[in-house]
């Protein structure tokens, strides 16, 4: 056996051995009745959102495993926090108020004793329920209403919402984390001079509900613009400087972004900007990527809808069962323009991310992506554009990589909204 060997040999023995004295060790405490020692708690706790971080000192056992805290709610519900004992704080949340509360203290062991509970009494900041509700803010829309939050403490929370017009009465509800959410819900046969009543509250996941937030809006009514009378450029004309893109790569065809038919993993219905070097792409495949509309007449935008390629029949056996939605060649952000006839170049309107609903189920994914993407071009103050004859859609960036793709990029369909120019 050479030296190599030994030493290997030796780690190994080493190992075993550590490991029965470690075995030893746990059957011990597994059987021990003793409970551990009390930690020492700081009275300078510091206050949190609907919540404290609560500093200690672990005792000095050995068999210590982790420090613990529980409060009892207004509504009897015990609430339960631990901590490691290598940790010198643990954070206590979910309070609904700001009035004082007892929270316990205790150390465990090994064996799942308990030691002596130590109480401390502490004052929470405003929770985070009220935070939320006190941003919602209710806006009507274009055959559609929306709802804007904070939720800068990016805790979990749920936004229901109850919305009655016409004697009908229906629920929404969104579970929250992001910083800053805004949620459409359409009523496209509503007419401006319908009321509609909203209800908005927030729940978080430790039961406390916020006051309801009451409004009554009306909605703008726009319409659909009819496509019958759309003229798409060809690949290469340049409309004001621009140049129309590449969107006839692998099976995808220009022509069917404007068809009305979405693409639904079988009928290969959407155009591609194709990848990097793709011959005939006027921009080599890179991102961005125009697709430029000559309306036909003269309008004024509204809104926009639009749909993703599915992407199924490339890649049949994703276990998501989500095909390509949210992710691979597929537009995340995009920007839009028009042209005002009276002078000269492109306005610039915006431009638009769509958001990734993280960890849905699959085909919940599939049902919104078939919705399709709706975006206003005036999200902050709802109103008409100019009266236009020309939309310019700018593919930016798709969803993979953080929103940062720009290789092949596919689009099933744009669908646009507005009224005649008065």
């Amino acid at each position: 056996m050479d030296n190599i060997q030994k030493f290997i040999s030796i780690i190994v023995l080493s190992a075993i051995f550590q490991g029965c004295r470690e075995s030893e060790r746990f059957e011990i405490n597994y059987t021990d009745m003793t409970p551990p020692g009390k930690p020492v708690i700081s009275e300078d706790y510091k206050p949190l959102y609907g919540g404290a971080r609560i500093y200690f000192t672990p005792p000095e056992d050995e068999d210590v495993l982790t420090v613990d805290a529980s409060y009892t709610n207004q509504k009897g519900e015990i609430f339960w926090f631990s901590s490691s004992y290598f940790t010198d704080s643990i954070d206590v949340e979910g309070f609904a108020d700001t009035n004082p509360q007892k929270v316990t203290i205790y150390a465990v062991d090994r064996a799942g004793n308990k030691s002596e509970p130590q109480t401390i009494t502490v004052i929470p900041k405003e929770p985070a329920v009220s935070r939320v509700a006190g941003s919602i803010a209710v806006k009507g829309g274009f055959s559609s209403f929306y709802i804007d939050w904070r939720n800068e403490l990016k805790q979990v929370v749920n936004i229901h919402v109850n919305y009655s017009y016409d004697g009908q009465e229906k629920v929404a509800i969104y579970t929250s984390t992001d910083t800053v959410e805004r949620k459409f819900i359409r009523l496209e046969n509503i007419s401006e001079t319908t009321p509609v009543s909203v209800k908005v509250k927030v729940e978080d996941r430790y039961g406390n509900i916020s006051n309801i937030a009451a409004s009554s809006i009306h909605l703008i009514k726009d319409e659909k613009i009819p496509k019958d009378k759309w003229i798409i450029p060809i690949t290469n004309d340049s409309i004001e400087g621009v140049p129309q893109g590449y969107w006839d790569a692998y099976e995808g065809r220009m022509i069917y972004i404007t068809d009305d038919i979405i693409d639904n993993g079988l009928n290969w219905n959407w155009g591609s900007t194709g990848p990097k070097g793709h011959t005939g792409n006027v921009k080599d495949g890179n991102l961005p990527a125009n697709f430029i509309i000559d309306l036909g007449e003269e309008w004024e935008i509204s809104r926009i809808i639009t749909h993703q390629r599915d992407g199924a029949q490339a890649a049949p056996n994703i276990p998501t069962g989500r095909g390509w939605y949210y992710a691979t060649e597929n537009i995340g952000i995009y920007s839009m323009y028009i042209r005002d006839n009276t002078k000269p170049g492109w306005d610039s309107i915006r431009t638009h991310k769509i958001v990734f609903p993280p960890d849905l189920p699959g085909q919940q994914y599939r049902v919104m992506a078939q919705a399709g993407d709706m975006a206003y071009l005036y999200p902050e103050d709802p109103h008409f554009s100019a009266p236009t004859r020309w939309f310019r859609y700018e593919a930016r960036f798709g969803f993979n990589n953080d929103y940062t793709a720009q290789g092949a990029m596919g689009l099933s369909e744009i669908t646009l909204y507005g009224r005649r120019k008065k």
